[in-house]
């Protein structure tokens, strides 16, 4: 099914695995704790399924992976940005065994120096923070047979800063790949950078690896496991806090938004406010929003991460309250999109639909592939459209057909 269900609410995904397992709707509901009525509007598109604790229930229930009842992985456009090779080069170079056998040469690619390596890592991720997932994607390839080029040529302190930096390549890739719902890829890029640091011994980029493996959980819907991985993690950093840089303080507190998020969707609240009172106190201790090591971490992501966590713990008030109020236009453009998306689940779910639709087209325009590849932005026009009485306004369809859930 997946690749062709582009159409299809969450909802309408449901219905659609659950005749294929030959369950009523009373049997299925029954199973996740819910009623038929209740299962009922949500494949009538008549209650909004965005909370991802639910989803993966019935997930869960139904024996399907959780992407495909969100419509994940999505197509990658080809732009002049991303070229014609994207995710399936990207994946070949994510396998080729040559990097985990004890063969030597593990690639024809020009060693290039540690210097040159920096700005080729920090351009990249650069990008993805200016939400050009194309870019980054086409490019990504090439730099990690580049980055490891480099580890296999040089020697000494330049081979571990060479580690590092290869570290830091494949966490950009398991943070690009969970974007674009490849959970597994995430997952073999994640192992791999924190395979690459390893050697280092350098607390602060396999902290900072850590986020690319939470990531990749987040991305499989394994949440309680990115809770525990966020606690392990924690633990691992603590001994480097007492004179704690501000990259460390960032990586620390970065650990702990994402754990929040995982704590959220696996309906925990007390985990997910003890998670962000860790974070709230790394940020007093940072001082102000800063962007060591592209956390974009501060108070204001904190902050943000407040609004996100309400909404997966379905306080759609406090949501709706705190999340309009967030001035995030200091941070990166995809930490920026990311909220603006939270503030239109929580407009739309608090039934003002035409806040939620400025909300979502502003964010468009500002990051049109980030939008594009998340399936809150999808699922929210696509239900938009069905519970039109009437014929929807042009503008809707425009920007249904735009995000491909409307032919």
């Amino acid at each position: 099914m997946r690749g062709t269900t582009n159409t299809l609410t969450i909802g309408e995904r449901v219905c659609w695995y659950r005749r294929r397992r030959g369950l009523s709707q009373e049997v299925l509901a029954g199973l996740i704790g819910r009623t038929a009525d209740w299962l009922g509007k949500v494949e009538n598109n008549r209650i909004e399924l965005d909370r991802l604790s639910v989803i993966k229930s019935l997930a869960e229930v139904l024996d399907v992976p959780l992407g495909d009842l969100l419509g994940e992985p999505s197509l990658l456009d080809w732009t002049g940005d991303s070229g014609t090779q994207t995710v399936p080069a990207l994946r070949a170079a994510l396998m080729n065994y040559r990097a985990i056998a004890p063969f030597g040469g593990t690639t024809n690619a020009q060693p290039p120096t540690v210097a040159v390596l920096r700005k080729e890592v920090s351009a990249l991720w650069d990008a993805y923070q200016d939400s050009r997932f194309g870019y980054v994607t086409g490019r990504l390839p090439d730099l990690l047979h580049r980055a490891q080029a480099a580890v296999d040529h040089h020697d000494g302190e330049d081979q571990d800063q060479a580690r590092r930096l290869l570290g830091l390549a494949y966490q950009l890739a398991a943070t690009q790949l969970t974007k674009l719902g490849q959970a597994d890829l995430a997952w073999i890029a994640a192992d791999r950078g924190l395979a690459a640091v390893r050697p280092t011994g350098d607390p602060l980029i396999i902290g900072s690896l850590f986020r690319s493996v939470g990531h990749a959980l987040h991305a499989a819907g394994r949440y309680a496991d990115a809770v525990r991985l966020t606690e392990d993690a924690a633990g691992y950093l603590e001994p480097h806090l007492k004179h704690a840089t501000p990259a460390m303080l960032s990586v620390y507190g970065t650990l702990f938004l994402s754990g929040s998020m995982a704590a959220a969707r696996s309906n925990d609240a007390a985990t997910t406010r003890a998670f962000l009172a860790a974070a709230d106190q790394a940020a007093g201790r940072l001082g102000a929003d800063a962007n060591h090591l592209w956390t974009a971490f501060g108070p204001t992501n904190v902050a943000i991460h407040r609004v996100a966590t309400a909404a997966e713990l379905g306080d759609l008030q406090v949501a709706v309250d705190l999340g309009p109020r967030v001035d995030a236009a200091g941070l990166p453009m995809e930490r920026r999109v990311r909220h603006a998306l939270e503030v239109a689940r929580a407009y739309s779910s608090w039934n003002r639909v035409d806040d939620a639709q400025a909300t979502l087209l502003d964010a468009e325009q500002m990051a049109p592939e980030q939008v594009r590849h998340h399936f809150l932005s999808r699922q929210l026009a696509l239900t938009w459209i069905r519970r039109h009485r009437r014929k929807p306004s042009a503008e809707l369809v425009g920007l249904a057909r735009r995000l491909k859930v409307l032919d």
